[in-house]
């Protein structure tokens, strides 16, 4: 059975038809709720830690709320992302957001280390932006 090319065969080595790289409007909008999602990973994170076991109900609605917008954010996001790029951003924000606020708040020791390797995070995070 001969198939002409564009015709329902696809070709194996073939470029997909939409790239998650391509500029467009939307691509803008997916960069903003991941920042955002990034920032409600960190607020379910110490959330969870304020639940104290999930004994503390204020703490616990607060993390349920979080967790969601923040998961829903992220897939919304990698509709957009390459996912990798999108889930190594997510992470990054709010690893990054969680220890700054533990020492903020005097949970955690700022030390020379720990500054440098918070850079570290950034640093690849942005890294990975920058080649995806």
């Amino acid at each position: 059975m001969l198939v002409e090319p564009g015709y329902g065969v696809a070709d194996e080595g073939a470029v997909p038809a939409s790239d998650k790289t391509d500029s467009s409007g939307g691509l803008v909008v997916a960069w903003i709720v991941l920042v955002f999602a990034g920032v409600l990973e960190a607020v379910w994170a110490v959330a969870l830690s304020a639940s104290d076991g999930f004994r503390r109900r204020g703490a616990v609605a607060l993390f349920v709320v979080a967790l969601i917008l923040s998961m829903a954010g992220l897939a919304y996001a990698m509709t957009e992302l390459p996912t990798g790029t999108a889930y190594a951003v997510w992470v990054g924000i709010g690893a990054t957001l969680t220890v700054l606020w533990g020492i903020f708040t005097g949970e955690e020791r700022a030390t020379a280390a720990r500054s440098l390797l918070l850079m570290g995070l950034v640093g690849s995070v942005v890294g990975l932006k920058v080649v995806s």
